[in-house]
């Protein structure tokens, strides 16, 4: 069998040291790999690739489809995108796979028991990164979910469950406020769960999720969330279950994936021999069982997993009471080379199949007729809410009355509360009487006359229907 290509990437600050000590440890374990070396992240914005990699990098990652990266150091100041982003929304990442396991009682943990697995959706929510400035005052960042974007997540944690034997998959959302967004990543959550009779499913608002997370994170085993709420919640979950520090990470993607730590660069603690590995040398296990070496996965992490017991310890998590020798990076890899073969004795032993590979396909569905009920009109406005009611009564047609007027929200006309705090950025909203529908020209005729009396309209959206069903909410207090 010819050695699996892989995508090598040394990264910044304490980079090069750990991915020396992992490259080190795989091969000790019989790893199979042909490596590809690019070069990312500091050296590359100097250069000016603002995303921090340069276009022929690309092509490796597009031959080899396998990333094991190194943490990289972002620039200060604005010009400058996040690698990560940028490859996993280039490659199609959908997937963020974080173990987050608890090594009681070698590492400190209030949760000895804990061994959750988050999976967060990579590409969409707030992290499609659209904002704007629109008034003086506002800024905005629209929020994006999609049903495809849903349903594959969904999917892939109920096939992570099955493959990995695991019990439950439980999603996190704020459904109770962000009802259309989140409340469609519920909607598809529960539709897929039904295909996956075998495995239990539930779902907590965000909130109290999370605090039973930290709180009790053994009443959870697989969890799947949108992507600003995972990002936040592996990082803690991680955390309580022993360090950020040792806790790997896989974004996985239809054609090309990427393994690393979840840790940033630490350029103080650059070239000292003090970096802990572990966290990019479980990355690289995932990677392992995701090209079909689990049985170098199975040895090289029970070897770490030994070491860990052993108390052989970098100085993050030494401690006197547990460790019985604190080492720098390199003697952490010497002491996991020396271990393989072996097993642990208190920690649980791991055991990996030949590979995890998850195909995840979407279900066509027929499209909805769609038709347009009215329009939301944003205006640039300096004035009282009356002032603003009283032009845009001018210029208003029978055919598309003026309904309400928000502000961040809340419901300022007809009846407002003179308490609400106002801003500049007004919302306008227009819809036709008894449920009629409008053409995406009457919602241009009325921006035009709007412009003509001096408004300032700097966005709008559709109000539509689908298969006759409303598909926008009131304002609050509405």
């Amino acid at each position: 069998m010819s050695p699996v290509p892989i995508t090598v990437a040394r990264g910044d600050g304490i980079g090069p040291e750990i991915m020396d000590a992992t490259l080190r440890i795989l091969s000790a374990g019989g790893a199979d790999l042909a490596i590809e070396e690019i070069e990312i992240g500091e050296a590359m914005y100097e250069k000016g690739y603002n995303n921090g990699i340069a276009p022929e990098a690309f092509e490796s990652l597009r031959r080899t489809k396998v990333f094991l990266k190194a943490p990289i150091t972002t620039p200060q100041g604005g010009g400058f995108k996040s690698l990560n982003v940028t490859i996993r929304k280039t490659f199609g990442l959908y997937a963020n796979i974080r173990p987050c396991v608890a090594y009681a009682p070698f590492i400190a943990t209030k949760h000895p028991g804990m061994d959750v697995v988050i999976i967060r959706e990579n590409e969409e929510d707030l992290y499609a990164g659209i904002e704007h400035q629109q008034t003086d005052e506002v800024v905005q960042c629209l929020k994006l979910i999609s049903r495809p974007g849903c349903e594959r997540i969904a999917r892939y944690a109920f096939e992570y469950a099955r493959a990995h034997g695991r019990k439950k998959v439980t999603a996190f959302t704020k459904d109770n406020i962000m009802k259309m967004t989140d409340g469609l990543f519920h909607k598809v959550f529960d539709e897929v769960s039904l295909e996956y009779p075998d495995i239990e499913a539930e779902h907590w608002i965000v909130d109290i999720g999370a605090a039973k997370l930290a709180d009790t994170p053994e009443a959870f085993d697989v969890v799947v969330l949108p992507n600003l709420y995972g990002d936040i919640l592996s990082d803690v979950a991680a955390q309580i279950a022993g360090s950020v520090g040792l806790a790997g990470s896989a974004n996985i993607g239809a054609t090309v994936s990427m393994f690393e730590a979840i840790h940033g660069s630490a350029p103080r603690r650059a070239g000292q021999n003090l970096a802990n590995p572990s966290g990019l040398f479980l990355g690289a296990v995932q990677m392992l069982v995701h090209i079909g070496q689990g049985d170098v996965a199975t040895k090289v992490h029970n070897a770490w997993l030994t070491t860990i017991e052993d108390g052989i310890h970098t100085y993050d998590v030494y401690d006197e009471a547990v460790s019985t020798e604190k080492v720098g990076t390199k003697e952490f890899a010497d002491a996991v080379i020396a271990r393989i073969g072996r097993v642990p004795s208190t920690l649980k032993p791991v055991e990996y199949a030949a590979g995890d590979t998850i195909s995840i396909t979407t279900k066509e569905r027929p499209p909805a007729t769609k038709t347009q009920l009215g329009i939301d009109v944003f205006v640039h406005w300096r004035g009282s809410v009356e002032g603003l009611a009283a032009q845009l009564e001018s210029v208003a047609e029978a055919s598309l009355p003026l309904s309400m007027i928000s502000n961040r929200g809340q419901m300022v006309w007809p009846n407002g509360s003179p308490e609400t705090l106002t801003t500049d950025h007004w919302r306008c909203r227009f819809l036709a009487p008894g449920g009629g529908t409008i053409s995406a020209t009457d919602g241009i005729s009325l921006q035009a006359r709007m412009a003509g009396i001096g408004l300032d309209p700097i966005k709008t959206e559709g109000l539509f229907a689908f298969d006759g069903e409303p598909a926008f909410t009131k304002g609050q207090g509405q």
